[in-house]
């Protein structure tokens, strides 16, 4: 713990929407898939979710559905299988979602002696590991219970809304952050208490509710551009432009195989 005087600033960052263009953990649904964890329709049902989610965010209830629904899907799941899965696939599913403009922020924190801490609502299995990709220097993220080496279903820590506020209060205390000239970004709603808790909060690609507050409150709105990446005839195309494509055709999966079901 710092001593009284010597408090320093850190910068808080959320991770999906805001340092990546996409959910980290429906990213992973197509590896898990491969690694015998999940079955084609949670596949489909994980890009149809995505797709969703990158048109109009996520509020409180949504956030809700998709915790509970996470939840009920990595229940059983052995955490070894899982940790190897992400470590595998995480250098060509995370790094091609990664926001330049955010790994810059990164680095003039970094530069400017601040500590930069990853704050997601997302699995530490998977939140950890980009963290460490991105270099940050600590991360708080949603923690589920283990019994006997495998996921119960149950969530034993939930970084989400108001308890990314505790979460980052402890923090500082422990490593002597003074939040008041500390720094936020997130895209979110959800996220408005963690922008509040600090001295510089901005909103990164902010969704409808956030841009508002952000315009009432005076708080800066970054815009990052959408990550680029190869195609096979060498012409870059946004990612996001990519993963939308994909899940609408996900999206249309779903609902025949929904349709042949009630036929049958």
């Amino acid at each position: 713990m710092a001593h009284p005087g010597t408090a320093r600033s850190a910068a808080f960052f959320d991770l999906d929407k805001t340092i990546l263009a996409r959910s980290s953990t429906l990213a992973f649904s197509r590896p898990f898939y491969a690694g015998g964890l999940i079955n084609r329709r949670t596949v489909l049902r994980s890009a149809y979710a995505q797709f969703v989610y990158l048109l109009g965010g996520a509020d409180h209830d949504q956030m809700e559905r998709m915790r509970e629904y996470i939840s009920a899907m990595c229940a059983g799941w052995d955490v070894a299988t899982v940790k190897a899965i992400v470590a595998d696939t995480l250098d060509h599913i995370v790094r091609p979602m990664i926001h330049t403009e955010a790994v810059e922020l990164i680095a003039q924190h970094h530069a400017a002696g601040r500590d930069v801490v990853i704050v997601s609502s997302s699995g530490a299995e998977v939140v950890e590991p980009i963290g460490a990709i991105l270099g940050a220097d600590k991360v708080i993220a949603t923690r589920m219970v283990v019994a006997d080496g495998k996921y119960t279903g149950e969530i034993a820590e939930y970084a989400y809304g108001p308890n990314k506020v505790t979460a980052i209060e402890a923090l500082a205390a422990t490593e002597g952050y003074d939040l008041s000239t500390s720094y936020g970004y997130s895209d979110s709603i959800t996220d408005e208490p963690l922008l509040a808790a600090v001295g510089h909060p901005f909103a990164v690609n902010p969704d409808k509710a956030l841009r508002r507050i952000a315009v009432e409150r005076g708080w800066p709105v970054l815009e990052f551009a959408e990550p680029q990446q190869p195609n096979r005839s060498g012409v870059r195309r946004p990612a996001v432009a990519v993963g939308v494509v994909a899940a609408v055709a996900a999206g249309a999966l779903l609902l025949a195989s929904r349709r042949r079901s009630r036929t049958a």
